[in-house]
């Protein structure tokens, strides 16, 4: 388990973390929400023991992280821009992670490395933007460490890609119990991969929680109501987050369970409606407009 207890960091007059408390459980993927300059970046590179907190701790299993060989091994860190050696090949990279991390998997990297379709010869700096990312990922999965954190590792991948390095997290999560913590500025790449998500704003987390959880008990209707008054008996029923309308069609995403909500508008006798799921970029723009924020400085 990984625990934030308390987390700030400065650099000169930029508050880059300030006072973030989090925790992250084995064996789920944690998403790590945010825009670009939130702080993400930085709180991975805390989380990895690269900075040292100005306050408050990162406990990676019992465990302080700063300082501590015996923690930094249980983390390999997968950065936006990887560093590779100058003129090195994938080779290189393996012989160099071998000696820091004493059960990397040789065998697999090489196996993954031939499903990939990489090159274990060839020059790093002529391999394309999605290749590096590629093949940190398989760098990072090979270290068989217990926690992976990426930072923004998706991008530049093409769709197919994509898809297949989650599909590679998935099955490690099966076989090993894998940990990945996931930074990303791209709702879209995390929704079906998470299960924890934090959303990271100006340094702080706004909150952290269960995104099955958070979809059971949000929801979102499109209606057509007969009168306006059919409207104000719906916010007396339900919780109601947001509304907005397009002509005679009203949009709302309201809380509550299921089964209440299908009930009170059944109530209702409205022409027409219709529950519809949520993407989680919704969720997160419901969730923060409640918390008082501009979702369109956060979202977008």
């Amino acid at each position: 388990m990984i625990e934030f207890q308390k987390v700030s960091k400065s650099f000169d007059a930029v508050k880059a973390i300030d006072n973030i408390s989090a925790v992250v459980e084995e064996g789920h993927v944690f998403g790590l929400i945010g825009t670009n300059g939130a702080g993400k970046s930085t709180l991975m590179r805390l989380l990895c023991g690269i900075f040292k907190p100005d306050e408050g701790r990162i406990i990676v299993d019992g465990e302080p992280v700063y300082d501590n060989p015996a923690a930094k091994a249980k983390l390999f860190y997968i950065s936006d821009e990887q560093y590779f050696f100058r003129s090195g090949t994938p080779k290189d990279m393996l012989r160099f992670y071998q000696t820091y991390y004493a059960g990397y998997d040789a065998g697999k990297w090489k196996e993954l490395m031939g499903k990939f379709g990489l090159e274990t010869g060839r020059k790093i700096n002529t391999f394309s933007k999605g290749m590096k990312k590629q093949l940190s990922v398989i760098c990072g999965i090979c270290a068989n460490t217990k926690y992976l954190l990426c930072d923004e590792t998706f991008d530049g991948l093409d769709p197919v890609m994509r898809q297949a390095v989650k599909s590679l997290f998935v099955k490690e999560i099966d076989e090993r119990g894998l940990t990945p913590v996931i930074a990303s500025h791209n709702l879209r790449e995390l929704e079906d991969i998470c299960e924890y998500v934090g959303l990271l704003h100006k340094g702080g987390i706004l909150f952290e929680k269960d995104l099955d959880e958070m979809k059971l008990n949000i929801h979102k209707i499109q209606c057509i109501v007969r009168e306006k008054e059919q409207l104000s008996r719906i916010k007396d029923g339900l919780e109601v987050v947001t509304m907005d309308n397009r002509g005679a069609l009203y949009t709302l995403t309201v809380r509550g369970k299921r089964e209440d909500v299908e009930s009170c508008m059944e109530q209702q006798n409205l022409i027409f409606y219709e529950l519809l799921p949520l993407s989680l970029e919704e969720i997160f723009i419901s969730e923060t407009e409640v918390k008082g924020y501009d979702v369109k400085s956060l979202i977008f």
